[in-house]
């Protein structure tokens, strides 16, 4: 992955959203190739369990922005320390069907083993970026959404995890940021408003 792309890219901001989130976008350099690490969220959680997401999560008051929540969130849910992380630049913010605004920061972080916080992660998931860069891996459909009108959803399935929802728009354009990959111009399928999510 190339990171400088990252670091020149100016992001979209949301400034207006009644709540607001961020995440650090995990790179690990696994000496084999780079790998980026992702939580999939615990059952009982109320919004999104058992998704594929990056550590992150709600604003607190406490927070002096939004790099000290990314920060703080990511040694809650995973023991990663703040001053491991090496943030490098920062993608769009992202809006979500949960009402927030979340901004990703797009991070080194070593290679070690994390521990979750059971009550929030229940687990922690390397994957490669070569697989995630394997269009064989990539799927998207078009649907209409009763609030964003028509959207497209992209299904990144490797190792027997889907990444998807936010988390799949935020990998998109890391990737295309960052290396060679493309978003194929035209969709898989396109579904009805109410049909099940393939995951």
């Amino acid at each position: 992955m190339d990171l400088s792309a990252v670091a020149r890219h100016t992001p979209r901001s949301i400034d207006d959203a009644e709540r607001e989130a961020a995440v650090v976008a995990p790179v690990v350099d696994r000496g084999d190739g780079d790998a980026l690490l992702f939580t999939k969220r615990a059952d009982h959680l109320g919004q999104h369990p058992g998704q594929m997401s990056f550590p992150g999560g709600g604003r607190e008051p406490s927070d002096g922005d939004l790099e000290a929540t990314a920060r703080r969130e990511a040694d809650e849910e995973i023991g990663l320390r703040p001053e491991e992380i090496d943030i490098v630049g920062r993608l769009d913010d992202i809006p979500t069907v949960s009402d927030y605004s979340v901004r990703p920061f797009v991070s080194r972080v070593p290679d070690r083993e994390y521990v979750p916080d059971e009550r929030e992660v229940a687990e922690i998931a390397m994957l490669p970026v070569e697989e995630l860069t394997d269009l064989d891996n990539y799927e998207s459909e078009r649907r209409d959404h009763h609030y964003y009108g028509e959207i497209r959803l992209h299904f990144f399935r490797v190792g027997g995890y889907t990444v998807w929802g936010a988390t799949g728009r935020m990998l998109v354009q890391l990737l295309e940021l960052t290396t060679d990959w493309e978003m194929p111009p035209e969709v898989d399928r396109v579904v009805d408003p109410d049909a099940d999510f393939p995951v």
